[in-house]
């Protein structure tokens, strides 16, 4: 039996305490980091185990042991400077694949040059692939984030619309986590529990690979 792959999470905002949390949802070891506390002690309970650092001291991430781990996520995409220092430390520290995400393309290209193994831009391609529908049914395109774990942008199902977040509370019933919502021309990176999910909506959502295959042949 093989053992489970060992994942860090570097910055646990929303869209990293997402992949964190479905991570560890479906069984996987995963240490969430964050320099923030607030965010780390909401995150405590949910993840093998949750670390209050600042992953910029290149000291401290290897006394964390990083390069056990087998995968490293930052998804800091806004801080640039940030994510592209701890991109480059931790492949220089021994972390076999690193995950970063983009704020732009410029973004993209410097983490990649830095020693990302992926680089994701989640906002800009909600925006662009929600224009194409090229595949049938519900999903309408796939990212994937690790051999188990993909990121994808699915239609709502009918009984999701006129309903919150909060209502649907999808994440503990179905392990599906909706990190962002495409609206017309709008994108809400960060939508609310408030949030009700219209007919017309585009969701990004972080799910296990047999979960999104499931949702292929929703109607």
């Amino acid at each position: 039996m093989s053992k489970n792959k060992q994942y860090i999470v570097v910055g646990l905002g929303r869209f990293g305490s997402a992949i964190a949390e479905t991570l560890s949802k479906a069984g996987e070891e995963v240490m969430g980091v964050d320099r923030d506390m607030d965010l780390v002690e909401g995150m405590r309970d949910k993840l093998t185990h949750a670390v209050q650092l600042d992953a910029m001291d290149r000291d401290a991430l290897e006394a964390l042991g990083v390069k056990d781990f087998d995968v490293a996520f930052v998804t800091m995409g806004s801080d640039i400077l940030a994510s592209g220092t701890i991109t480059l430390m931790l492949k220089e520290l021994g972390v076999g694949r690193v995950i970063a995400k983009a704020h732009d393309d410029f973004h993209g290209r410097m983490l990649e040059k830095l020693g990302a193994d992926k680089v994701l831009f989640p906002e800009r391609d909600m925006g662009r692939r929600v224009a194409h529908n090229l595949v049938s049914g519900n999903i309408v395109d796939y990212l994937e984030l690790s051999p188990d774990y993909s990121m994808a942008e699915v239609r709502p199902m009918p009984e999701w619309v006129g309903r919150s977040l909060r209502d649907l509370a999808l994440r503990s019933r179905s392990g599906v986590n909706i990190i962002a919502i495409k609206r017309g021309e709008a994108v809400d990176p960060m939508p609310l529990p408030d949030t009700v999910i219209s007919e017309d909506d585009a969701l990004l959502v972080v799910a296990r690979e047999e979960t999104l295959s499931a949702m292929e042949r929703w109607r």
